[in-house]
């Protein structure tokens, strides 16, 4: 949730959420409904404390004057009910309207949309163009089949198959292994949740249409394990020093693509499941934005190393998700598309989430909301899909990255599964 205080008293930082796309409308009509809330609440206060005073004069009352106290109690605990009431009325109104304000853009992030990023820097050689692209590799190989998988599961399913397992098991390994020893705590999460967490989260009201739900349930399927990852801590006061506060998560993603019919159909660039590993850090306010460039440096580090050509930018305030004050993207390059496409990212959500999920950091002056971070380490299948067209051999076959060899069981080779 947005910071209420912040947003009336700095203009910077309205400037900044307006810069993402919320109206003046709209943040206009939050303050003024945070400013009832807040002078309902007052009215509470002073009828509780009213109604606290006449409880205890009952006690006190010599017996002809009881019966005119009770009642005078019982007539201010009346009113307070009804104060309560709207109160929460007010309350639900005021959260109900700040869902829809974003988290403003820090001031080094590039104004206006989906095109306007600003690239950081470009790392390796960009391949030419491959005898095959990604999706006529896997079906050459035998290695991922779309055509079964749609018969079983519908469009943008697949069969990953052969040696792609061993090499998908290998990128999960390799990146555990490195994050392990950058201090992340390893975590398996569940992959259904329910509805307040995908708001706590950041991801509802906005991204609602992306989530499958299983309405019988009352649940819904994460696309990314950074949901389990930002509720482990949901309620809970961490310590000062064990920030930062570093977790690794591992799973399965689930994702509806909906608005991107006929959009990357083939192969496993846009599919409906998929895993990933994710890091997520619980940092003190103070620390975030050093935090988001240790995220951003693992990713680069994890794509130097498989020997993928790829850029950073910065993606621009119109095109950052509700949650996120900055996001980088890293893109690799596909040499079929003759194009850089992104395969994964890291986000500061400064306090955003914290706020939503109630989990605050302990400090001298007492608790404030900590901040978050997330950045994918590995999303599978489009780094999959990135090293076969990288590492394509004029056979067809693909050269396993030599970082991921130890975790294959020294398998240099992609080959055809039989």
């Amino acid at each position: 949730m947005i910071d209420l205080r912040r947003l009336n008293d700095d203009a910077d930082y309205r400037a900044g959420a307006i810069r993402k796309g919320a109206t003046e409308e709209a943040v206009a009509s939050l303050l003024a409904a945070e400013s009832s809330r807040r002078k309902q609440m007052t009215m509470v206060e002073d009828a509780r404390a009213a109604a606290n005073a006449a409880s205890k004069e009952i006690g006190r009352a010599q017996p002809d004057e009881r019966e005119a106290k009770i009642a005078a109690a019982s007539e201010l605990k009346e009113g307070l009910g009804a104060l309560e009431a709207e109160l929460a009325e007010l309350q639900a109104s005021v959260e109900e309207i700040a869902l829809t304000v974003p988290n403003p853009a820090h001031e080094s992030v590039p104004d206006g949309g989906e095109d306007a990023f600003r690239i950081e820097h470009e790392v390796g050689d960009r391949t030419p163009e491959p005898a095959l692209d990604h999706a006529a590799i896997g079906e050459k190989l035998g290695i991922v089949d779309t055509e079964r998988a749609v018969r079983m599961s519908g469009s943008r399913f697949a069969y990953v198959l052969g040696d792609a397992v061993r090499l998908q098991f290998a990128l999960v390994q390799y990146a555990m292994d490195k994050l392990l020893g950058h201090g992340f705590i390893p975590a398996v999460v569940p992959v259904l949740v329910r509805e307040d967490m995908m708001v706590d989260a950041g991801f509802f009201p906005t991204d609602r249409d992306q989530v499958y739900e299983l309405e019988k349930d009352e649940l819904f399927l994460v696309g990314t394990s950074e949901v389990g990852l930002a509720g482990i801590h949901r309620g809970e006061r961490l310590d000062e020093a064990d920030l930062p506060r570093r977790y690794v998560g591992y799973s399965s993603c689930f994702r509806r693509e909906a608005g991107t019919y006929g959009k990357d159909t083939s192969g496993l660039f846009r599919v409906h499941q998929f895993d990933k590993v994710e890091m997520f850090s619980y940092c003190h306010p103070d620390g975030s934005w050093d935090e988001l460039e240790v995220l951003r440096t693992l990713e680069e580090e994890i794509f130097s190393e498989l020997q993928i050509p790829y850029r950073v930018i910065t993606v621009a305030a119109g095109d950052l998700g509700n949650a996120a004050a900055k996001k980088y993207d890293i893109e690799a390059w596909i040499p079929s598309q003759q194009a850089y496409r992104e395969v994964t990212s890291c986000s500061n959500y400064t306090d955003y989430s914290a706020r939503r999920m109630g989990t605050r950091v302990k400090l001298e002056k007492g608790a404030t909301a900590l901040h978050t971070l997330n950045g994918t380490a590995v999303a599978i299948g489009r780094t999959l899909l990135s090293i076969f067209e990288n590492h394509q051999l004029a056979d067809g076959t693909v050269s396993v990255p030599e970082v991921l060899r130890p975790f294959c069981g020294g398998l240099e080779v992609v080959g055809p599964t039989g």
